[in-house]
């Protein structure tokens, strides 16, 4: 059914259900490339338990519908950053998870290091050097409400 043949009042609420149903269930695929990757295993365990948000890993990028970069991102990682997302089903998202995919962190003058928003588009960034869990958390939720308002 196309959008376009839906009526006015009933393509809002599809609008807002539609919104709420993909807030609810963001499968992250993510690509933990440095040091961050303990408080990302943090979020995973059962004191943060991001699955009660609806947020459930998953290790294919076909199913998921948000990038997440963790850690380091290299010149050479930069291509496969990009082909990931590349397989990724529509709509995608990207967060940057720390200091280094942000703004390359303490390598801000390497030759091998880029930023993420050089490779795809960033929807979400998450501060920090490491982020702490419940930053990451937070990332996810400021996610939610963009995903939110995107509707059909």
């Amino acid at each position: 059914m196309l959008r376009e043949n839906i009526p006015g009042p009933l393509k809002g609420f599809l609008d807002k259900l539609v919104g709420w149903a993909r807030s609810y269930s963001l499968w992250p695929v993510h690509l933990v490339t440095g040091c961050c990757s303990p408080e990302f295993m943090q979020v995973a365990g059962p004191r943060y338990d991001m699955e009660r948000y609806g947020i459930l890993p998953m290790p294919s990028a076909r199913y998921c519908d948000v990038l997440m970069i963790v850690g380091v991102l290299s010149r050479k990682m930069a291509k496969r950053v990009k082909m990931i997302y590349e397989q990724m089903p529509e709509p995608k998202f990207v967060m940057s998870v720390g200091v280094c995919p942000t703004n390359k962190g303490p390598f801000y003058d390497s030759y091998a290091v880029v930023r993420a928003d050089e490779i795809v588009p960033v929807d979400v960034y998450v501060p920090g050097c490491p982020p702490r869990p419940e930053a990451i958390i937070h990332g996810f939720m400021v996610l939610r409400e963009k995903v939110k308002k995107m509707g059909l």
